[in-house]
C-alpha cells in the first residue's frame, strides 16, 4: 500500500525536483499511515538511491535495463505499472515535467485512476482527497476531489523547499519483462543544454526580451545571473529570433518555471509569457515602457533603460556579497 513516486536522475544523481516529489509523497504517506516507495529507472547510483531515505523514501525499486537510460514513455509506464502492482499502490506521484506529463496519463488510463496534473498543495484528506492545482494558465486555482481507488498526481516543481533529514532507503531490483513494441520509439540524439543551473530547477532566474535590442547586449544579463547564481531565460520572440537557444524560452509554448525570484528585463509581459512564469514567488520587472502589462503582475517594478539599470544592479549585488 505504499505511496509510489517516480524519481528522475541525471548521471546517476537525483534531481532536486525528484527529492521534492519524494518529500511530497512522504507527507501523503504520513497522513495515510503508509510508506513511500521510489521508482528509479536506468543507471542510478546505489548510494544516491539509498540517500533518498533522507527525504522520506523507505524503499527504492530499481530497473536497470540499459535501454531505459534514454527516456521512453511506453517503457517507463510499464515499469511504473509493475511497481504499482508489486506495492499495491493507491497513490502515485510524478513530476509535472516532460517525463511526468508523458507517463502519468498512461498510468491513469491503465489503472482507471483519477489524475490531478500540476498539483501545488498537499492533498486535503479532511473532505476526501482534495488537491489544489493551477488552471487557466495559472490565473486561477481548482480544487479537485479524487474519488477513484487509485490516485495519480503530478507535482509542480519548486512548490516546496527540499529539507534533508536522516535515514536510508533499501534498494530492491524490479524485474520487468519488455516487448519490442515497448521500445518502438527510438532516441536518435540527445542534446543537453549547457549551464551551471538547470532552468527547470533554478530558484533564481534572470530573463530577457526584445527590449534587450539584440544578442550583443545579453552580456549584462549574463553578468547579473553569474553574480546571483541564477539561470538565464528568455521570451519567445528572443528564441524565435535566434538571439538565445530555445531551451531558455519560458512561456505558454515554452518552459513553465516556479523560481523564488524571477527578474524580467525588457519583456512586455504578454499573457503567453505570464502563463509560464506566474508561479514565481517574487517577480521583478525592469522595463522603460510604463505601459508594459508585466508591471501589473510584478511584485517590484523598475522603470528605466535596462542597459543602465542592470549593470548598476549587478554592482549592487557584488557589493552586497563583498560585505
Amino acid at each position: 500500500m505504499s505511496v509510489l513516486v517516480l524519481v528522475e536522475h541525471a548521471g546517476g544523481v537525483f534531481k532536486k525536483k525528484s527529492l521534492e516529489a519524494v518529500q511530497y509523497a512522504a507527507n501523503i504517506a504520513k497522513a495515510t499511515g503508509t510508506t513511500v516507495t521510489a521508482v528509479a529507472v536506468g543507471d542510478a547510483d546505489n548510494a544516491a538511491m539509498q540517500a533518498l531515505g533522507q527525504y522520506g523514501a523507505n524503499k527504492v525499486l530499481h530497473t536497470t535495463d540499459s535501454r531505459l537510460n534514454e527516456f521512453n514513455s511506453r517503457a517507463y509506464t510499464k515499469v511504473m505499472l509493475a511497481a504499482a502492482a508489486k506495492e499495491g499502490a493507491k497513490v502515485i506521484v510524478g513530476l509535472h515535467d516532460t517525463v511526468g506529463k508523458a507517463v502519468t496519463p498512461r498510468l491513469a488510463a491503465r489503472l482507471k485512476a483519477g489524475l490531478v496534473a500540476g498539483a501545488v498543495s498537499y492533498p486535503d484528506l479532511s473532505k476526501g482527497f482534495v488537491v489544489k492545482k493551477n488552471v487557466f494558465s495559472g490565473k486561477a486555482f481548482a480544487y479537485v476531489n479524487v474519488t477513484s481507488d487509485v490516485k495519480v498526481i503530478t507535482l509542480m516543481p519548486n512548490t516546496y523547499p527540499v529539507v534533508k533529514g536522516e535515514g536510508s532507503a533499501t534498494v530492491e531490483n524490479l524485474d520487468v519483462t519488455f516487448e519490442d513494441k515497448d521500445f518502438s520509439i527510438k532516441v536518435v540524439e540527445v542534446s543537453k543544454a549547457s549551464g551551471s543551473v538547470p532552468l527547470s530547477e533554478a530558484e533564481l532566474v534572470v530573463s530577457g526580451g526584445r527590449g534587450m535590442k539584440g544578442p550583443e547586449n545579453w552580456y549584462v544579463l549574463e553578468d547579473l545571473a553569474k553574480e546571483l547564481g541564477a539561470a538565464l531565460a528568455c521570451s519567445r520572440p528572443v528564441a524565435d529570433s535566434h538571439w538565445r537557444p530555445h531551451n531558455e524560452h519560458v512561456g505558454q509554448t515554452g518552459g513553465t518555471i516556479r523560481p523564488n525570484l524571477y527578474i524580467a528585463v525588457g519583456i512586455s509581459g504578454a499573457i503567453q509569457h505570464l502563463a509560464g512564469v506566474n508561479g514565481s514567488k517574487t517577480i521583478v520587472v525592469i522595463n522603460k515602457d510604463p505601459e508594459a502589462p508585466f508591471f501589473k503582475a510584478a511584485d517590484y517594478g523598475v522603470l528605466g533603460d535596462a542597459m543602465e539599470i542592470v549593470p548598476r544592479l549587478t554592482e549592487a549585488v557584488k557589493k552586497f556579497k563583498g560585505q
